[in-house]
């Protein structure tokens, strides 16, 4: 085994999370969850003397140094008896493999090679997982303080349910902007993207946490779909009957910054096309009159968004200059922005919210 990689073996007794006490001392400056908070920690067995179902994680990881630190850590620090967790590095060139390896005594498997992508990542760390329950977090995101505990008290876990919780959306610092509750509550509504999944009625991703089996036996993600991959396992999941439970329990972070792939609505749309017309002639819980009604609604939208979201993108764009021009100043907007943070220096906060 190369030093870009490392697997223990299944742990008897299960991992039990580390304390804040045991973690490396987290970087000068860096204070609150999960630097220098922890979850509560759960007995070892539940009330009635069974041991915890294993719950595994996989966080793939490519060139995220800035923030992967703190995404193992929300992981590490749930205190959870039962944990397995997985890391897969697509080949990181940063500081990503360095963390990792300073974080390895607790993981479960890590790997840094070239891979063919976030959701090949994300299917090899399922598929080698040993967990009864699943979830993935990216290495920008984070899981929420007590997010595993307070399932585990509250809700329970029954294998046959997908459990959709609430997502802490936050800015590039980690700092809480909003709770997001989702309601999907059937493939119907998931088809419904500009009424319900467009309108703040989406699944976020680190906020569900699923049955592995059934991902694996549905194929887990479709490997080439590399921006819309969590709606169609979603949809995957409908298809198969499963039961969505929301929970009501905080339990994922998701981080807002300009790097991240989820700012391209432009590619997830043109993704959601073909996923959203094979539901559709799948849903046999749908009526004919229903799916000729949906699939023409979808179609409009599909039609008119580029022009939409075109115009909805800012004001530079809102009053009909070039694209090219506004191009050029957003890109330039970044470019500074990613200078300041290299040199630790914010922007102001009536310079942050201008949209060119």
């Amino acid at each position: 085994m190369t030093a870009s990689a490392r697997h223990l073996s299944l742990r008897d007794p299960p991992m039990q999370c580390p304390t804040l006490g045991e973690l490396p001392t987290p970087p000068s400056g860096k204070t609150g969850w999960p630097w220098t908070e922890e979850s509560r920690r759960l007995p070892s067995q539940t009330s009635e003397g069974c041991p915890w179902p294993c719950i595994s994680v996989v966080t793939p990881s490519f060139n995220q140094g800035e923030f992967i630190e703190e995404t193992i850590r929300s992981v590490l620090l749930q205190g959870y008896p039962n944990l397995d967790y997985l890391v897969i590095d697509g080949g990181s060139t940063d500081s990503s493999v360095e963390i990792i390896k300073k974080y390895s005594p607790w993981l479960s498997y890590w790997v840094s090679k070239p891979d063919a992508g976030q959701s090949d990542a994300i299917n090899r760390g399922l598929k080698m997982a040993s967990g009864v329950f699943a979830t993935w977090i990216n290495s920008d995101d984070m899981l929420y303080k007590n997010a595993l505990a307070e399932h585990a008290l509250r809700i329970g876990f029954d294998s046959s349910v997908v459990y959709v919780g609430i997502c802490a959306h936050t800015d590039e610092n980690g700092k809480i902007l909003s709770m997001h509750r989702g309601r999907i509550h059937s493939l119907k509504d998931l088809l419904r993207i500009p009424e319900v999944w467009r309108k703040g009625g989406n699944i976020v991703q680190p906020e569900v946490l699923f049955p592995r089996k059934l991902a694996l036996e549905l194929g887990c993600l479709t490997p080439d779909n590399h921006s819309c991959m969590d709606y169609e396992l979603w949809g995957k999941f409908f298809l198969a009957g499963a039961k969505f439970q929301y929970t009501e329990v905080p339990f994922g972070m998701h981080r807002r910054h300009d790097q991240q792939k989820s700012n391209d609505l432009s590619r997830s749309t043109e993704s959601l096309k073909p996923i959203t017309m094979r539901f559709i002639s799948l849903a046999e819980g749908l009526s004919e009159e229903e799916k000729a009604s949906i699939r023409n609604e979808l179609q409009a939208y599909f039609a008119a968004y580029p022009e939409a979201q075109w115009r909805g993108s800012g004001r530079l764009a809102r009053w009909g200059l070039p694209k090219p021009i506004v191009t050029g100043v957003r890109k330039c907007r970044q470019t500074v922005r990613k200078v300041l943070r290299f040199w630790g220096i914010g922007l102001k906060n009536d310079i942050r919210g201008i949209q060119a």
